[in-house]
């Protein structure tokens, strides 16, 4: 057997019946879990390839992790949800994209690439909890591979997570439904959404649409999701002038009360060979959320003395700085719980308490 094929036996074992799907004829089955909705005959596989029809069926990743760690919640990133915490991030395997330049790609790509790959070990959604506690992390996130596909799970352990008082936060691409998110709603406070591009044929180039990501950040924000987003810029793919507008102006139309995280990119995976993104490109990137009208703007992946103002929060009222930041620190919080400026008393949007 090949190195997939021993994985592949072996998460084929950890896995139960899905909540997100429905039975068609002749025993097939459509997933709802992602927007690809694939329709799965008996003995096959969707498109992320651990989603799988069992007898009309289908299973779906259960009781294990490929990476757990505990991080401050601004590497997520998340900025405007309890700044300066600690978070428990726990992942899987698979993913349903399958991008060039991708950073967790060991994970996201270990059911395609037989270069990828990761130990797994079984765990309760109990003992993750309890570790997140025994850490002083006041939430955990669903992250490393895409969360989506891994739904049922991340819904399992956030259960366990709000009983114990924690916060939950979904770290994903996006490409979801609205069956999912109405799935995970009721355990999930926030969820980050990587906007990789606002060009339909670039996206078919990572194995998906784009409508169907800008219709998630829609639908999450409708239904009271704490919802940020990223956009690494990557040389030659979407860091034209006219795209990162593009990007800027649809989140603003959603709320300008969206952060908006333009990181840079870094050479990784199959994108070895294109330059790290230019700093003033970046800058530049900022200044064009800005403009589009978005009141909470940042810079990520370089230095705290690139990023300058970027890095902090500041009240879109009296522009008093509320939350400063060097790199992945909280170097002063000025907002109470309920996150009012201390200069005006105007409320910064996000999950402060």
């Amino acid at each position: 057997m090949t190195g997939l094929s021993v994985l592949s036996e072996r998460l084929d074992g950890l896995t139960r019946e899905g909540d997100l799907y429905e039975a068609l004829p002749a025993k097939r089955v459509r997933c709802r879990a992602c927007a690809h909705r694939c329709v799965i005959p008996p003995g096959r596989r969707g498109v992320c390839r651990v989603r799988f029809n069992r007898e009309g069926r289908l299973f779906v990743p259960w009781g294990y992790s490929a990476g757990v760690a505990v991080d401050p919640v601004e590497k997520k990133p998340f900025f405007h949800m309890l700044p300066g915490s600690q978070v428990l991030t726990f992942g899987m395997l698979g993913c349903n994209f399958r991008c060039a330049y991708c950073q967790n790609w060991i994970t996201s790509q270990a059911l395609r690439d037989p270069a990828a790959g990761w130990a797994v070990e079984e765990i309760s959604p109990e003992a993750l909890v309890a570790a997140a506690r025994e850490f002083g992390a006041e939430g955990v996130a669903s992250s490393y591979n895409e969360p989506l596909i891994t739904a049922e799970w991340a819904a399992a352990v956030f259960r366990e997570a709000k009983a114990a008082g924690l916060r939950t936060a979904m770290v994903s691409n996006g490409y979801g439904t609205g069956k999912v998110l109405e799935y995970l709603r009721p355990w999930c406070d926030a969820l980050k959404v990587d906007l990789k591009t606002v060009r339909d044929p670039q996206y078919r180039r990572l194995g998906g649409r784009v409508d169907p990501v800008l219709e998630t950040v829609r639908l999450a924000q409708e239904m009271g999701l704490w919802v940020e987003v990223v956009t690494l810029v990557v040389p030659g793919f979407n860091d034209s002038d006219a795209e990162l507008a593009e990007a800027a102006e649809f989140i603003a139309s959603v709320s300008p009360d969206i952060p908006w995280h333009v990181t840079a990119f870094h050479p990784d995976y199959r994108m070895g060979d294109v330059p790290p993104t230019d700093a003033a490109r970046l800058l530049e990137a900022a200044r064009t959320g800005e403009r589009a009208g978005l009141r909470f703007v940042y810079m990520g992946n370089v230095p705290p003395w690139l990023a300058g103002r970027f890095e902090t929060t500041w009240c879109p009222h009296c522009h008093e700085p509320v939350v400063e930041r060097r790199g992945f620190r909280v170097v002063a919080n000025r907002l109470g719980p309920r996150g009012k400026c201390p200069r005006c008393g105007s409320r910064v949007p996000g999950v402060w308490a």
